[in-house]
């Protein structure tokens, strides 16, 4: 038995997230139908993190294990011969037999897009927020290095987030600007649900001036579940990496 490690892209637009579901196109889904179409046999397919409903991925890993004697570089043409023209597989490693994409993760990057200017784009709708008001920059960034650290997260997580340990190490939150674009990147060793959009939520109220650091540094000190929403649009949103050695700097 191998196991095969995968590097995918997607364009999450059309999907329910990455996990199947009982109704709607599913990462998951698509992935396992192609290898179950190249390799002859029923295969599962674990990814390093469940990307909700119309969230991108340029760096998404995930493992699947295989008695297939296909090299990786064929592994990687089938499956992108197979799979619909929003998921790509990026490239195909052989792993350590024990291998597993989401439990050996060491930390996860994700990054949002937030479009600034007075008019919309018809090529970016579906990947970056439309934002035209301005945004106090200096501001957003003093708080992001506010969330940098240990801290509990709770307040940046949905309503209905299992009641396990909702503390989270946030090894950077940064802002970086393109043009038009603004691009948030958030790195952190777990993510809670919805956390990351419920982050750039804030981030981005911080911005208009609608919100303040002492209210951002009380929900990190006794927020409830959920006090810090509203989450921003899942369409800006993108995995962009999965870490699995010690993050460094």
């Amino acid at each position: 038995m191998r196991t095969l490690k995968l590097t995918l892209e997607y364009d999450g637009t059309e999907f329910v997230g990455w996990q199947r579901q009982r109704r709607g196109r599913s990462v998951q889904g698509a992935v396992e139908e192609a290898c179950a179409r190249l390799t002859q046999v029923p295969t599962r397919v674990v990814a390093a993190g469940r990307t909700d409903a119309g969230v991108h991925a340029l760096g998404q890993v995930a493992h699947l294990r295989t008695t297939s004697p296909l090299p990786p570089d064929r592994v990687r043409d089938g499956l992108n011969a197979l799979l619909p023209r929003d998921v790509t597989v990026r490239a195909v490693e052989e792993a350590p037999e024990r291998f597993h994409a989401r439990y050996d993760a060491r930390y996860r990057v994700y990054r949002y897009a937030v479009l600034r200017r007075a008019a919309p784009s018809a090529l970016l709708r579906r990947y970056a927020l439309h934002l035209p008001e301005p945004l106090d920059l200096d501001r957003m960034r003093a708080v992001a290095r506010v969330l940098e650290g240990r801290h509990d997260f709770r307040a940046f997580a949905a309503v209905g987030t299992p009641r396990r340990s909702t503390v989270c190490t946030v090894l950077h939150v940064g802002l970086a600007e393109d043009g038009d674009l603004l691009r948030l990147t958030v790195a952190a060793d777990r993510f809670l649900r919805h956390m990351v959009r419920m982050l750039v939520g804030t981030l981005l109220r911080v911005g208009r001036g609608t919100l303040g650091p002492d209210q951002v540094q009380a929900w990190l000190t006794h927020g409830e579940v959920g006090a810090a929403g509203p989450a921003a649009p899942p369409h800006g949103l993108y995995l962009v990496h999965v870490g699995y050695d010690a993050p460094t700097g």
